[in-house]
């Protein structure tokens, strides 16, 4: 008869420990967004997330749902208020009348030079909107510059000239931009962009709106023949946390987040850049005419669209719109 050696046993049992001792010392991040798996966004969390797990050494697991598998758009907010998710992304103006200063980067042309989308990471601006956050109950991670090349779309002819608005029946983005567009004499209608394309192929829409990368994306030259560009809406996708959850998490692993953040919106600028440059020649590579707008077609349609905007923007956010539109003029 066989005795067993207690060292094997001892061996299992020390091992068994520190697995379970490393699994409950892994925190889990999860983000809930709304953009599919080829968005450059998501290539961007990609590797915020893998930046994440490299500075905490696989502590913090950092956990994708794209395409609105946690929640829908409209949810992500309550959901991380809540303690529900950990962290979301939602595009800036989805904040809608809960913060309407959130809106301020879609007044016309306002925030359309690189040079200030590259400074408003680390200005006064962005922590005044970050404060708006911490005061409906989510931290402010990361402001990840998502376009600022909108592309106004046609099938029978060109809009190039503000006459071209005339009677358009055009997709709107909210009712904040719809002034832009209605004052150029265009009837706009805001729809999701998941309807737009066959909004535009029966004919509901004349023409289309949206950034350059989606133009192409959604696959716009498909039933779109023209299409004109310039820097009229600037967007970003921005993160937020459960205050709660982060403020127990270890310093070591906030100052983590922090810079994998910091270093995403860096990125993003670049990549973000890439892609649209990219979109523009696929889309004239699909056979659609494309018209990149000069200096003074920008400076004639920012002087008919930006104050019914300016003036819209004002009336709703009463509190706060006047400092928010200050602090992006400094940018």
């Amino acid at each position: 008869m066989s005795l067993l050696s207690p060292r094997p046993l001892l061996a299992g049992l020390v091992a068994l420990l520190f697995s379970a001792n490393a699994a409950a010392q892994t925190t889990v991040m999860r983000i809930s967004h709304q953009v599919p798996p080829a968005h450059h966004m998501t290539r961007l969390l990609e590797s915020f997330a893998a930046d994440v797990k490299a500075r905490t050494n696989g502590q913090v697991d950092v956990q994708l749902f794209g395409s609105e598998q946690l929640a829908k758009a409209a949810e992500n907010f309550p959901q991380v208020a809540r303690g529900n998710i950990e962290a979301a992304m939602s595009v800036n103006f989805q904040w809608g009348t809960t913060i309407p200063e959130m809106s301020v980067t879609l007044i016309p042309y306002a925030m359309g030079e690189l040079e200030r989308i590259k400074r408003f990471p680390t200005s006064d601006a962005r922590r005044f909107l970050d404060e708006k956050l911490a005061a409906r109950g989510v931290k402010s991670v990361a402001w990840l510059y998502i376009t600022r090349e909108t592309i106004i779309t046609s099938a029978k002819r060109p809009i190039v000239a503000l006459e071209d608005f005339k009677g358009v029946k055009i997709r709107g983005l909210n009712t904040l931009t719809d002034n832009a567009l209605a004052a150029a004499g265009a009837a706009p209608s805001a729809m999701p962009g998941s309807e737009v394309y066959q909004a535009l192929q029966s004919g509901v829409l004349d023409a289309g709106l949206t950034d350059l990368s989606a133009a192409y994306s959604r696959k716009y030259y498909e039933v779109q023949k023209f299409g004109t560009v310039g820097p009229i809406f600037t967007i970003y996708f921005h993160m937020y946390v459960n205050p709660a959850w982060y403020a127990k998490l270890s310093p070591a692993h906030r100052a983590a987040i922090e810079a994998a953040a910091a270093k995403a919106e860096q990125d993003a600028i670049g990549v973000t850049e890439a892609t649209a440059a990219a979109a523009l020649k696929d889309l004239q590579a699909r056979g659609m005419t494309i018209h990149v707008q000069s200096p003074q077609e920008q400076a004639a349609w920012r002087a008919v669209m930006e104050k019914p905007v300016v003036d819209a923007f004002l009336k709703s956010a009463p509190e706060g719109g006047a400092r928010a539109i200050e602090l992006m003029k400094k940018l």
